[in-house]
């Protein structure tokens, strides 16, 4: 199904296969792509540099090393069992992805590594646009703006 604000030369399939109608808005293109941390090591270096906490969540924020890649913000998710069973700790990532995916890329600096850490109840039950602004607030404190 093609958005009805699409390009009309991108709408229809080719040849090769029909075109996504995400890839066909001129929105869907993000100033600056997030990437998920996968790999421990780097989970690990985020706890031991800057952290801010809310009443959301804990948000961890460090500069990359000039051995690892600068461009780009890189971030990750996780709650612990105190958050709940799988069921209310994957609810509680989805609020911290769909959070992060709205203001990291407009408040997020490139080189940096985020990692958003869950709260037991306050995550899952925190008004969604109070939500939004911890993770502003967070940010300015981790990068060590004053406002």
């Amino acid at each position: 199904m093609t958005p009805p604000d699409a390009p009309e030369e991108k709408a229809h399939a080719d040849a090769r296969g029909s075109q996504s109608a995400v890839l066909s808005c001129p929105d869907a293109a993000r100033k600056r792509s997030l990437e998920t941390l996968r790999k421990r090591a780097d989970f690990l270096r985020a706890a031991r540099a800057r952290r801010q906490g809310t009443a959301g969540f804990l948000l961890q924020g460090r500069k990359r090393g000039p051995e690892e890649p600068a461009q780009g913000i890189r971030v990750g998710y996780t709650c612990s069992k105190k958050v709940g069973n799988a069921v209310r700790r994957n609810h509680a990532k989805r609020r911290l992805r769909e959070a992060a995916r709205l203001v990291l890329p407009g408040l997020g600096r490139d080189g940096w590594d985020y990692v958003l850490i869950g709260k037991k109840h306050d995550t899952a039950a925190r008004p969604f646009t109070l939500l939004l602004e911890d993770l502003r607030y967070a940010l300015r404190k981790v990068h060590g703006e004053t406002r």
